[in-house]
């Protein structure tokens, strides 16, 4: 392992880590009676019993493009970034895997555990903004000179993290884990620093997120279940 690799796994471990946490925190309490899940099997809940719409959407236009890209890998070339490209490539890039099916197949995954969550914490509109800004700075960005070639949506992905993170540092039930969903933006700085666009993504993601709960006196747009031991407190 190179040196300079460490500070980039670290930052994975402290986004992957309070990412999962945070996000199984945020799925809605499990009924009465019922046992408690968690990993997969509980990230299940947040599609049903009602499937979240732009969620479901947001999946399935990433499947067909992956569909679309494997079927003619030139595609990839036509929307993916590149240097002095048109502006547009900044939007287009996170339609295209553009570093094999590894890629590919860890993404899908991830916006299939992730903007499910997302949909029902943020909104449907929030969820989507949110995706479509910290992707589309990201990759501006990265097309400016931090990664020129290139496409993923793995950076929009970490803005819906960032933003789940963030709201939950600031409106969650559980103290410890407010405490701990704050290293999600610290390694979005870290990042930054390493001219890695990830870092870009959790940053205006971390932001965006802060912002709503911020501005959500009312308690009515961030929707965080309130879990059986917060009440009895």
């Amino acid at each position: 392992m190179n040196v300079h690799d460490l500070p980039l796994y670290a930052c994975a471990a402290a986004v992957v880590g309070p990412g999962i946490k945070v996000l199984n925190a945020s799925l809605p309490a499990p009924v009465s009676g019922q046992e408690p899940q968690t990993g997969a099997r509980a990230l299940l809940r947040a599609w049903h019993p009602a499937v979240p719409v732009v969620a479901g959407a947001m999946v399935a236009v990433m499947a067909a493009l992956n569909l679309a890209q494997t079927a003619w890998p030139g595609l990839i070339g036509h929307l993916q970034r590149q240097p002095g490209g048109a502006w547009w490539r900044a939007v287009t890039a996170l339609l295209v895997q553009s570093s094999g099916w590894m890629q590919l197949l860890f993404n899908l995954a991830a916006l299939i555990a992730v903007a499910p969550v997302a949909q029902r914490v943020l909104g449907p509109a929030w969820t989507l903004a949110i995706y479509l800004a910290s992707g589309v700075a990201a990759q501006a960005v990265s097309m400016a000179s931090w990664s020129p070639y290139g496409g993923g949506n793995s950076v929009a992905i970490c803005g819906l993290i960032g933003a789940l993170a963030a709201a939950y540092a600031l409106r969650g039930p559980d103290t410890s884990l407010r405490r701990m969903a704050l290293l999600v933006p610290a390694a979005g700085l870290v990042l930054c620093a390493m001219t890695n666009n990830h870092g870009v993504g959790l940053l205006a993601g971390s932001l965006l997120g802060a912002g709503l709960a911020a501005a959500d006196r009312t308690g009515r747009r961030i929707h965080l279940p309130v879990r059986p031991e917060t009440a009895a407190a």
